[in-house]
């Protein structure tokens, strides 16, 4: 049984966060033990929402309580997202602290989230610096898309090898291994989208049709999905064709339906059994 601490958003409503990554780890066959930054009733893209964010101590009190339990040492990896605050970031890091202290083997898996292509930077002034600077230094796993990639990188890359020069300057801050989502280089073709797991020197790419919705929480379930099966088989290589597989799914299912909200229940085979899989290769 593989147990993973998840730190990140929640809302009652639709799928991000925490509401997007603790189902399909737990379809997996996961054990999580969520909590939660912030308690919305939906996310932020509809305009409006009512609810609160919470601060670094109480993130903090609720880790208190779980290791209160005696489990830190059962922890497998801490996995975390957007982070609303300096505060919240900094009891992230202190959280994994406390787990590696516990289990030296378990992993840190950050979603460095900062922003996106056309909509640039999103988060808080400081996000991003405490992203560089603080988190993704000590992260095992990080899961930029290739805007954050650049960000973290401190450049723009369009080609292949400047994409893989990017993620050797991101590894240099601390991770092991990085996968790069909604990757656009020269070479994608218009109506595809890459993703790239790398370490060590090795990347490996995974293709996928482009779909024409656009939906939130699906970087938050793919880098879930990635850092199980990172778990299970040590390979970036195996994590990145099974992750790429169940997300497609899970997006082509909800386009198909005409979903604002990921179908993130409906889809859940594709978690287990995705209904198609695409080639890894090396790159």
């Amino acid at each position: 049984m593989l147990n993973v601490l998840s730190i990140q958003s929640h809302v009652a409503y639709g799928h991000v966060g925490n509401a997007a990554a603790v189902f399909p780890l737990q379809r997996l066959g996961v054990e999580v033990w969520p909590v939660h930054t912030v308690q919305f009733s939906n996310h932020t893209g509809y305009g409006k929402w009512t609810g609160r964010v919470f601060d670094g101590l109480a993130v903090e009190e609720v880790v208190d309580g779980i290791a209160d339990r005696g489990v830190l040492p059962a922890c497998d990896a801490v996995l975390s997202g957007y982070l609303g605050s300096a505060d919240i970031g900094h009891a992230v890091v202190q959280t994994v602290s406390r787990v590696r202290a516990a289990n030296p083997d378990a992993l840190y898996c950050c979603d460095p989230v900062i922003g996106d292509v056309g909509r640039g930077v999103f988060v808080r002034p400081g996000i991003e610096e405490l992203m560089r600077e603080v988190a993704v230094p000590a992260a095992d796993v990080v899961t930029p898309n290739h805007y954050e990639l650049d960000l973290l990188a401190g450049t723009t890359t369009r080609s292949l090898d400047s994409v893989k020069d990017a993620v050797a300057a991101v590894q240099a801050l601390g991770p092991r291994v990085v996968l790069t989502t909604s990757l656009d280089a020269e070479d994608t073709p218009d109506d595809a989208v890459d993703l790239l797991a790398s370490e060590g020197g090795r990347h490996y790419r995974v293709r996928t049709p482009k779909l024409g919705l656009s939906v939130n929480g699906a970087g938050d379930a793919i880098a879930a999905l990635f850092l199980a099966h990172l778990l299970r088989t040590g390979s970036p290589a195996d994590a990145l064709g099974a992750a790429a597989a169940s997300v497609f799914g899970l997006l082509a299912r909800t386009e198909a339906e005409g979903s604002r909200e990921i179908l993130l229940v409906a889809a859940q085979d594709e978690y287990v059994s995705p209904s198609r899989l695409f080639a890894v290769e090396e790159v």
